[in-house]
């Protein structure tokens, strides 16, 4: 599970790394549920093979979505239920895949009997593309807003990812994907994506990081006026 992250912001890293480019550096801040972050997906032109950069909310809103609060429980899909659960199964039906960019994520560490929030990264300062579905939310009486969620995988087993959460809980991790993959997670069928529901081997690094207060959590039935209706790159 995963409920805080640092998106990647830099544009030379969108670039180099994810094959899209972008304006302008976004500030880097880390991302909470209900945050506004970029998250990679087909352009919706026609151009199915073109990836886009756009920003979302983290926390899927399906059309059903009262408010954007909602999204504070719906930031993270197993990938177990994804294809039924109501908050996911529209997005996930249409294959509504994304991508999300993430310098690294963050995740509570037991091992001392408290919780201690600990950064989890690629080594060598690579960025996670992480696996995730999208919904284009519309409020009430308000624009487009894209809205995303990461999905995930038992964790049982990984060397570096079930060292987190409470000793009683499950293990689970986002779903990271390889970079060789990244355009065919967003191009197969809905039928193929599964196979990409599978823990990540390669080498992680994680690490105590500083503890920070949580964003201020939004209470307002509308999206943020910095979240544009359409792609803003």
């Amino acid at each position: 599970m995963c409920s805080n992250y640092r998106p990647v912001t830099r544009a030379d890293q969108m670039l180099r790394f994810f094959g899209v480019a972008i304006d302008e550096d976004l500030p880097p801040v880390d991302c909470w549920p209900t945050g506004t972050a970029p998250f990679i997906k087909l352009a919706e032109d026609g151009q199915k093979v073109e990836r886009v950069a756009t920003l979302g909310l983290f926390g899927l809103l399906p059309h059903f979505a009262g408010e954007v609060a909602q999204g504070r429980k719906t930031y993270n899909a197993r990938s177990e239920t994804v294809d039924s659960k109501p908050s996911f199964r529209t997005s996930w039906r249409k294959g509504y895949r994304c991508i999300i960019p993430a310098e690294h994520i963050y995740e509570p560490n037991w091992e001392t009997g408290k919780a201690v929030r600990w950064a989890i990264r690629i080594e060598r300062g690579i960025p996670m593309g992480i696996a995730g579905i999208y919904w284009p939310w519309k409020g009430e009486d308000g624009p487009v807003t894209y809205t995303f969620a990461m999905l995930t995988v038992n964790a049982d087993g990984h060397p570096v990812m079930q060292r987190f959460h409470r000793p009683e809980d499950e293990k689970r991790m986002v779903v990271i994907l390889d970079p060789k993959d990244y355009q065919d997670w967003l191009t197969c069928s809905v039928a193929d994506a599964p196979r990409y529901f599978r823990q990540w081997t390669g080498p992680l690094e994680a690490e105590a990081a500083p503890t920070l207060p949580r964003a201020p959590r939004s209470k307002s039935t509308k999206p943020p006026p910095t979240v544009p209706d359409l792609g803003l790159f």
